[in-house]
């Protein structure tokens, strides 16, 4: 598999596939917060790692400049639900439901 590259100009995290390019989109909110949007992956590529791999570079992303995230796409949450070690990043107050 390929490596995620941040595409600073489109806002998005992007992991080429064999199908297409695998997105991860997000918005640059003030208070340096990053609003993680929408994960989209080719239907060919699914199930085989390309959403994990644009997540963890997200939140490695986060981490590394020291931002907090929103994770309004579905895809994103779920993480977060299952992987307690990242909820330090989500701002407070967020609830997935």
């Amino acid at each position: 598999m390929e490596k995620v590259v941040l595409n600073e100009d489109q806002h998005r995290f992007e992991l080429p596939t064999e199908s297409g390019t695998a997105i991860l989109e997000f918005t640059e909110l003030p208070g340096g917060v990053l609003d993680l949007r929408h994960t989209l992956v080719p239907r060919a590529d699914r199930r085989r790692g390309a959403g994990r791999a644009l997540v963890r570079e997200a939140l490695e992303h986060a981490r590394a400049r020291r931002l907090k995230i929103i994770p309004t796409c579905p895809y994103v949450a779920a993480w977060i639900e299952r992987h307690p070690e990242d909820r330090e990043l989500v701002v407070e107050g967020w609830s997935p439901r």
